[in-house]
Formats: structure tokens, sequence, C-alpha cells
């Protein structure tokens, strides 16, 4: 089955409705950055945009915070640690060179305080009492960091501390830190606002978030900066403009204000010359497919999740989706199984496929049904 996109109406059939086509706009090559690493990445389909050495490891500096904030809203989320829990700092957290929460050792911190350390402030003296607190020490807390990175699929990324200051093998990539930044938006929406602070106060001293593009433009709503002498200046961004949502890394720029101008270069480019559309909601029905042996004759299937696709501007209405599903598919079928696929093209090229899951169970029929069905499939053998 395949099918023209006008998404007035649900594709559920083989009939197709074709729209009237804009004018795609040609799409330019992507800006010439001077950061030593950088990539544009579609924060809905995963799509790079935009790749110069986006694989190549480099030392991440404080970028590293993402993956320790990270854990801790996973820590949050599953009640390990609460936000009014009181921690004492280490002297050694206290003593973390670097920029600063100024936390007192004399003084119980609690978890909300030393999160928003770790994120507006990029205290290394916050970011590592809280791994402390989460695993007992930071080579423990390095190893969940590194398990998490394996889990999400980042293949050049190894951790060694929580805050990114200079050690050896201690590295990440662009693409890495652009999966990471799109794993935390998509699985803590409660807790990544907090990237979007501006400013944040704590033992009478106030710091400014050091993400100038909060300040710049209103629709970048985090992430994170970074900077060591070896890493240069750094920086992971995320900007979003209706349905588009879109993550720039940059690592190795030249200056502090390099970082904001490449990222915002990136920016620009990407959302004039490239438009995001839902095509098909969660748990809509795509099609019917017929089922054997059951107490119904079809079942519908569906998507699991929200299906975006990001395309060169005027190129939408181009696009086709086609299902295929099993020939054969017998009772019982559970609900939420693979029973198909949906692919999306442009022209020839297949730009995506995702799986057509049954949107509700269909039980074992009765004795004659299921004689009758098996009487179905030997004619039509």
């Amino acid at each position: 089955m395949q099918f023209k996109f006008s998404f007035k109406a649900p594709i559920l059939g083989v009939s197709f409705l074709v729209c009237s086509v804009a004018a795609a706009t040609p799409v330019p090559s992507a800006p010439q950055l001077g950061a030593r690493s950088y990539v544009l990445y579609d924060y809905h389909t995963g799509q790079v945009l935009v790749d110069t050495n986006g694989e190549v490891p480099q030392p991440p500096a404080s970028l590293t915070k993402i993956m320790t904030a990270y854990l801790a809203f996973d820590a949050l989320k599953q009640g390990d640690i609460k936000l009014e829990d009181e921690i004492t700092i280490s002297t050694e957290a206290w003593r973390t060179g670097g920029s600063r929460s100024f936390i007192d050792p004399a003084k119980p911190v609690p978890v909300e305080v030393l999160v928003h350390g770790v994120l507006t402030q990029s205290g290394n003296d916050a970011t590592l009492a809280l791994a402390q607190h989460m695993a007992g020490t930071e080579a423990v807390f390095a190893d969940l960091m590194n398990a998490e990175a394996q889990r999400l699929g980042l293949t050049n990324t190894h951790f060694v501390n929580s805050h990114g200051l200079p050690a050896e093998n201690h590295y990440s990539s662009a693409l890495d830190m652009a999966r990471l930044a799109a794993a935390t938006i998509r699985d803590f929406p409660d807790y990544y606002p907090w990237y979007a602070f501006k400013s944040f106060t704590w033992n009478n001293i106030t710091q400014p978030n050091r993400n100038r593009l909060l300040f710049w433009d209103s629709k970048v709503d985090g992430l994170k900066t970074g900077y060591t002498e070896a890493a240069g200046y750094c920086l992971v961004a995320s900007r979003q403009d209706e349905d588009m949502r879109l993550i720039a890394v940059v690592m190795g720029s030249d200056s502090d204000r390099s970082r904001f101008r490449e990222a915002q270069a990136l920016f620009n480019w990407g959302f004039r010359f490239y438009e995001t559309h839902r095509l098909f909601p969660v748990g809509e029905k795509r099609t019917d497919a017929p089922v054997f042996g059951g107490e119904q004759r079809a079942v519908p299937l569906g998507l699991a999740e929200d299906l975006y696709i990001t395309v060169p501007r005027g190129q939408y209405d181009e696009l086709t989706a086609s299902v295929e599903v099993a020939p054969r598919l017998m009772a019982p079928v559970a609900q939420g199984s693979s029973q198909g696929v949906l692919r999306v093209k442009l022209g020839d090229e297949v730009l995506l496929e995702r799986p057509l899951v049954a949107l509700q169970a269909v039980e074992e029929g009765g004795l004659v049904r299921r004689a009758i069905d098996a009487v179905r499939l030997w004619w039509q053998e």
C-alpha cells in the first residue's frame, strides 16, 4: 500500500490524496565553522543535518556534566534520591578546582541546590558532591556513567570523572553529546527545563548561566557550556520552534564568543532550510491486518510513538508512505507486538522505517472459527 501525503485525514486504506506541491527551497552547503568538531542534530528523527568530525573523540570539558545530570534526573525519577535530601560535602568536593558553586563543607546542602549547581553554575564542587552522594565514590560513579553511555549507544564516549576536568581516557564526541542531549530532553521532561535557568543563587552568590544563547534567543532552552585548555570552548545547545527541535554541538571552538556564534549559525541554517512535521500520532490506526483463527478477523495497526520527519523545505508534499504487514497473521496477537512496517520515502529514497504494532489484542477464536480459517488458508495456498 502506498500513499501521498496530506494529513487532513488518516491514511487507512489503499486510496491516496495528492496535494499541490510548493516549490522546494534549494539547500545550500552548511556553514563552515572554525571549531574542531560540530554537528547539527534533529531531535525527533535522529537525522544528522551537519557533521564535521562528529564522531571523532574530543575532550568534553564540562559537557561531561550533562551525563552527571542525566543520572541525577534518573535517580530522582526512580526515587533513589530526593530533592530535599541534605548532603554533607566532602573535603575532596569542596577543594575541586575550576568553576565552583561555593558550597560550604560545614553546612549540609540539598540535592536540589547541587543539581542547579551542576546545570546553571557548572560548579565542579557541586558536581563531585552529587556524584559521591549517588555512588559513594567518583570512580564508581564514572562506571555508572559509562554503563549509561553504552546503553544509550554513545560509542565514542568514555568518562573518568563527573565534572570534565582533564583526565587521561576521558573523552566524548559531538555526535554522542547530541544524542545524550536528545535523551535528556526525551526522558526527563520535568527536569529538562532546569537547563534554561538564567542564573542561580547559593550562599549569597548569584552566578549567571554561561550559555549566552539563553539570553540571545528565547527559543533556545538548554543545555551546557564547557571549557578547558585542551578541550577549547564547547557548547551543546537546543532550540525549538513549533514542532521542530534541533541540537547544535560545537567542540574545540577558538573563543567564548565564537562557540555561541557558531552554534547560532548552525541553527540559522537548519531552521531556514529544513522543516519538521508530525506525520502520524501515536496510537492512531494506520491500517488493518487480517487475522486467522482469532475472535476478530482483523487487528488495527499503528505506531508506538509519534512519527516526525524533517525534510528540506518544500519537499514535504512529495513524501509518500507505504505499509507492509505480515500476510498470514495467526491468533493470538498480543497488544503492542510488531506486525508490520511503515516506510516514508522521498522519491526512491527511504527516509525512515517504523514498526507497526497491534493496537489491541486478538485472542484465539473458538473451534468453529479456527476450522473455517484453516480452510481459508488451505484454499489460498
